[in-house]
């Protein structure tokens, strides 16, 4: 079994940053890709950010390229989300999940098998 523990939520102003992380602790941990999720009140998961665990692959949602970045470090098992520039919309949950048997880059939140607990962040205006 694979738990991931999240760890970089909070209240933080507009224009700010936050920097979540993501550790994967249990059995062997070698999943094809990990991805950040979002979920805001009243409103659907979204996909946030997505990296493959080898090689140097990343994917962002429109709404947050070029202000989030996604990276890994293998060796820790740990995978971090580094927001910058935040705004009062990126307010939300944020699900850290591991995609453990996948065989293509995936935003569906359906076929990743293992999820973290979700900070909240919020951005205040």
């Amino acid at each position: 079994q694979v738990q991931l523990v999240e760890s970089g939520g909070g209240l933080v102003q507009a224009g700010g940053s936050l920097r979540l992380s993501c550790a994967a602790s249990g059995r062997t941990f070698s999943p094809y890709a990990m991805g950040w999720f979002r979920q805001a009140p009243g409103k659907e998961r979204e996909f946030v950010a997505i990296i493959r665990w080898t090689g140097s692959n990343t994917y962002y949602a429109n709404s947050v390229k070029g202000r989030f970045t996604i990276s890994r470090d293998n060796a820790k098992n740990t995978v971090f989300l580094q927001m910058n520039s935040l705004k009062p919309e990126d307010t939300a949950v944020y699900y850290c999940a591991a995609d453990a048997v996948g065989s293509y880059i995936s935003s569906s939140a359906r076929d990743y098998e293992y999820w973290g607990q979700g900070p909240q962040v919020t951005v205040s205006s």
